[in-house]
């Protein structure tokens, strides 16, 4: 076995083993750069990479050198400020000669931060390292690919219920046409000579006799080539070819009243930043629907969905009945896998929480194929929580998780999408 090692040099000198080696040492560094850049973008925005800083001092690549060793003197001409035993003060300003923050080279060249662009895919694979979407495995074929059986013409081989007769006996005929073509022909024309020999006059016993076991043996050849053989069976053809279902639509609730300042709509907008940039890994359209709601549902765009002031009270089930409207009308379950994340900060009126677990699980539930509900606040839960734990018990497709702040964020994303055991 044969090992290639590249050893071409990059800038600074540094190979590009090297550099490989250094982007796995500070793996943990990178993907925490790329989980907080999360908060900068639109929810749909997964058209760029993201560039990631690391600090000069982390950058640093040990070296080994031979030191000169001993007690040696050193003269310094021109010296008249210092005497033997002074200690040289540090310069005034920054580490280096300069007052900038950056660091001296000794070989006239300073050193930045660095940066470097990581791509989409990369992007990606950092952030959603380890997740997988829950159930995916017993629904893969309706949720990558669905097949539709078209017509491929005819196979010689198959099951009784697929024979076409017509195209089986178009077959046998034109067997025998090849086959028993000349003797017919030949047959004709002898059956021409003994009508001939029959009408004449003269006496032609023996030719006759010869032309009639000659046409016997010629029928005979004829009659033993069968009317349908095997070889003229035909069967009619089916394949499947993929149809293109990778398509999947997310439903984005949240609670937009009096109750829900901007920073708890910002928390709510990364969660669903990460929700979509999960989705778009495992399904090639994703659609997004913006619901948000108070007294009364709506849906809107991002805009005004994420930075819309509203006030009032909150009906959580004026949210999920008008969802299940949108379901029925745009998005089929035979054509759409729908995900859905609800956003709250838990205020809900109490005789409403019962109509919503409800709905969820008679009209909601069995559509979807994951719904995750997530409160984001700081007080005890009230009962929009405890109706929608009882839901979680009994419905795998249905989590729920509690988000007291920023930092919160990703590791419940985690914890929601987690790679399942086989």
């Amino acid at each position: 076995m044969a090992h290639f090692i590249d050893r071409r040099a990059n800038s600074k000198g540094k190979s590009t083993v090297n550099r490989q080696r250094f982007i796995r040492r500070y793996k943990q560094q990178i993907k925490k750069a790329v989980s907080d850049a999360v908060s900068r973008r639109s929810v749909t925005d997964i058209d760029n990479g993201e560039s990631v800083n690391i600090p000069t001092r982390d950058i640093k690549e040990p070296i080994f050198h031979t030191g000169k060793g001993g007690v040696r003197d050193t003269v310094h001409p021109g010296n008249d400020q210092f005497t033997q035993g002074d200690r040289i003060q540090r310069p005034i300003g920054g580490q280096g000669g300069g007052s900038g923050q950056g660091k001296a080279s000794d070989s006239g060249e300073g050193q930045d931060e660095f940066v470097f662009q990581i791509s989409k895919d990369e992007y990606l694979d950092l952030l959603f390292e380890d997740l997988a979407l829950p159930n995916l495995k017993k629904n893969q074929l309706d949720k990558l690919v669905e097949y539709k059986t078209y017509r491929a013409g005819f196979k010689t081989d198959g099951v009784p219920s697929n024979l076409d007769i017509v195209r089986s006996l178009r077959g046998s005929m034109a067997r025998r046409i090849a086959l028993t073509g000349g003797k017919r022909k030949e047959l004709r024309e002898l059956e021409a000579q003994l009508q001939g020999l029959k009408d004449d006059k003269h006496d032609h016993q023996l030719e006759i006799l010869g032309l009639e076991k000659q046409i016997a043996e010629l029928k005979a050849r004829i009659a033993r080539v069968p009317f349908l053989d095997t070889i003229d069976l035909r069967f009619r053809n089916f394949e499947k070819r993929p149809l293109p279902t990778s398509k999947a639509v997310m439903f984005c609730l949240m609670d937009v009243s009096g109750s829900m300042d901007q920073a708890t709509k910002d928390m709510a907008k990364r969660f669903y930043i990460l929700l979509y940039l999960f989705l778009t890994r495992t399904y090639k359209n994703v659609e997004v629907v913006y619901i948000r709601h108070h007294t009364q549902a709506k849906e809107v765009d991002e805009q005004e969905f994420f930075y819309s002031q509203e006030t009032g009270g909150t009906i959580v089930s004026s949210a999920l009945k008008l969802m299940d409207e949108i379901v029925q009308a745009r998005y089929p379950q035979g054509e759409w896998n729908i995900y859905a994340a609800q956003a709250s900060d838990g205020d809900n009126w109490a005789d409403d929480s019962p109509q919503c677990g409800s709905l969820l699980q008679d009209r909601l539930l069995p559509r979807v194929r994951y719904y995750a509900y997530i409160e984001i606040t700081q007080r005890q839960h009230q009962s929009l929580w405890r109706e929608y734990e009882a839901l979680a018990e009994f419905n795998d497709n249905f989590a729920m998780k509690h988000i007291r702040s920023v930092e919160d964020i990703y590791p419940v994303f985690r914890e929601l999408f987690k790679k399942q055991a086989a």
